[in-house]
């Protein structure tokens, strides 16, 4: 396993499991959100939801935002993104 590839595994760890001073905001869920599934799965794909889906629409235009972004990109900067807020 590449040493990047490690590092997000991690960060993504303790993003799941952080506990007591870490509390993120939507926008920050929503950020993270969007480089875990551009890092893991790539550009968006699939229809967007409907406009009474609020939750879905918005991580799917955060997603798409990343349109293009390796993968590698997306996990260093979520790494990047978490370090910042630690």
């Amino acid at each position: 396993m590449s040493d990047l590839k490690a590092q997000f595994d991690e960060a993504v760890n303790y993003i799941q499991t952080a506990e007591g001073d870490f509390k993120p905001s939507n926008e920050m869920k929503l950020e993270f959100y969007a480089l875990y599934k551009q890092a893991t799965e790539g550009d968006v794909s699939g229809k967007r939801p409907g406009m009474m889906d609020f939750v879905g629409r918005a991580k799917y235009d955060a997603w798409a935002e990343l349109k293009g972004t390796s993968s590698e990109e997306a996990m260093q900067k979520y790494i990047d993104k978490l370090n910042s807020v630690k």
